[in-house]
């Protein structure tokens, strides 16, 4: 079974303009945490580039908390590349994983008990948005997550070289909700809601 879960940008959908537009429903706050050097470090890998793959694809495992508001904290603690390996050649898709990349990201968020977050890059400046493929094709491994690590928050993040757009599937929601902001901590420490980093 193989997933696609990048479009070649050449022929790309129609994307929402703002993701946070593209799901209704209640209104849960999620916050998502990033350590500044773990976030370099996932652009370093999706920089990378892939004998045939046209993009690189990954997976930040997360702890999650509770706000005082309704809502959770993500605080991203580690980074699950693809292997490269693990990525099927593809005439439709700017890279495709195949079964056994699924596999390991499941036994990974099995083996630590950790949210599982699928990121991948648009290579430009400014906030980006996930293409109808992307939502699509997320929405389809999501469940797995889901399976393995039922009581958690999953997701996907959606970068470009300055800024972020992220939808959560959450436990007790039965749509995908949008992420509200992301926090970059390090220094300095940033603030993120739908907005740019440096």
């Amino acid at each position: 079974m193989a997933r696609m879960v990048l479009e070649r940008r050449g022929s790309q959908i129609k994307a929402h303009r703002n993701t946070s537009e593209a799901f209704e429903g209640p209104k849960v706050i999620v916050i998502f945490k990033i350590r500044r050097e773990l976030l370099g470090a996932v652009q370093r890998d999706l920089s990378r580039p892939h004998r045939f793959a046209w993009e690189r694809v990954g997976f930040l495992g997360g702890r999650v908390g509770p706000l005082e508001r309704e809502g959770v904290v993500i605080l991203a603690h580690a980074y699950h590349p693809i292997d490269d390996n693990d990525y099927i050649e593809s005439d439709e898709a700017a890279a495709m994983m195949g079964s056994v990349a699924i596999r390991k990201a499941l036994q990974f968020a099995h083996s630590n008990q950790t949210s599982m977050f699928h990121v991948h890059r648009h290579d430009h400046l400014g906030r980006p948005s996930f293409s109808n493929l992307d939502l699509r094709e997320n929405a389809k491994f999501m469940p797995d997550f889901s399976n393995v690590c039922p009581e958690l928050p999953h997701g996907a993040l959606v970068l470009s070289m300055n800024s972020f757009a992220g939808i959560c599937w959450h436990p007790d929601i039965l749509t995908p909700i949008s992420i509200t902001e992301v926090i970059v901590v390090g220094a300095p420490m940033e603030v993120i809601s739908h907005g740019t980093f440096r």
